[in-house]
């Protein structure tokens, strides 16, 4: 059997393949509740149980943080029973999943969530909009909630929960010096500016409790003169696995998730090979992967311990049959 389509044990969460469905907005959610439409389409995409792991599009944890419209909610007063339909649905199909929760910061505007947007420190969005710099009190609001929509993905049933710092969203316009000039304790070196997450991790572990799998996906290099390098994040990764984190999931940063000039397939793959030999948690590899033949090889290489493929079973559900049986 190939290794792509081999299980692994990763704390108390069983992944029947190492192939993991990636977080991509599907914009069903009117309300930010469950809909038939994200019902029907996680169950399409999760057919067969091919797909070990699928990580539920990023869900806004308090309206402030929505960062677009018909966005998934896991704020207060979402209705768990439609989460957990959703739960039910890809364990039905022989899947495990986790929700992935952000909040989208600067990246957001007053016409999408009601409120002025804030950041680390007042910065323009794509916009223009300026955003109000976040006080102390604020920042502990925020990583309070996080916990709190993290007790409510495990309260649906789902195996675990994701925490979403990358692609330009809140923890990553913490984490890079692109956006944050705050000159406190959330702001400076490496370890000020993952200084929310590590408090984000706490707070989501005392949610959750200690044997439900945490995830942090995070934007591992910003690609840009004076952004996020692969050297703060060996930092950062480090620093996540002590508190607590159980799978890395690397992506990009302020270019969302692809490279400047990259064509091949998956194009983060020297980040994730420095992550994975610095670390002891398992790491996801993601970005630009379409052919089995592509994953199987970045799987043996030692590249990845995950391999997490987007576009292409977007573009067809059955790409995941069609690839067990090419590598089977």
């Amino acid at each position: 059997m190939s290794k792509l389509f081999n299980s692994i044990q990763i704390g108390s969460l069983n992944l029947n393949s190492r192939l993991v469905m990636p977080p991509m907005a599907t914009g069903k959610a009117p309300d930010g509740n469950v809909t038939e439409d994200i019902l029907k389409y996680y169950d399409d995409k999760s057919q067969g149980g091919y797909i070990g792991l699928i990580v539920i599009e990023h869900s806004y944890i308090m309206p402030e943080g929505k960062a677009h419209k018909n966005q998934l909610s896991v704020s207060e007063g979402v209705d768990i029973d439609k989460l957990k339909a959703l739960a039910d649905i890809i364990h039905k199909n022989g899947s495990k999943a986790v929700m992935q929760i952000n909040h989208a910061g600067i990246q957001t505007s007053e016409e999408v969530t009601g409120f002025p947007s804030v950041g680390p420190s007042a910065a323009s969005n794509s916009k223009g909009v300026v955003a109000k710099e976040l006080s102390v009190d604020e920042i502990k609001g925020i990583v309070k909630a996080f916990g709190e929509a993290a007790s409510r993905v495990k309260a649906a049933g789902f195996d675990g929960v994701e925490i979403h710092a990358a692609h330009g969203y809140l923890l990553h316009q913490f984490f890079t010096p692109l956006t944050n000039k705050r000159t406190d304790s959330y702001g400076g070196d490496v370890k000020n500016r993952i200084r929310i997450h590590l408090e984000v991790i706490e707070a989501v572990r005392k949610a959750v409790g200690e044997n439900f799998p945490i995830l942090l996906r995070l934007g591992a290099s910003d690609y840009t003169d004076g952004g996020v390098t692969i050297e703060d994040s060996l930092v950062a990764g480090v620093e996540f696995e002590k508190a607590g984190i159980n799978i890395l999931d690397v992506s990009g940063g302020v270019r969302g998730f692809v490279v400047p000039g990259a064509n091949e397939e998956g194009y983060f793959w020297p980040l994730t090979k420095a992550l994975k030999e610095a670390l002891s948690i398992p790491v996801v590899l993601t970005g630009g992967i379409v052919t089995p033949e592509a994953a199987e090889k970045l799987l043996e290489e030692e590249k990845a311990d995950l391999i997490g493929v987007g576009r292409a079973i977007y573009k067809d559900s059955e790409w995941t049959k069609k690839a067990f049986e090419i590598l089977k």
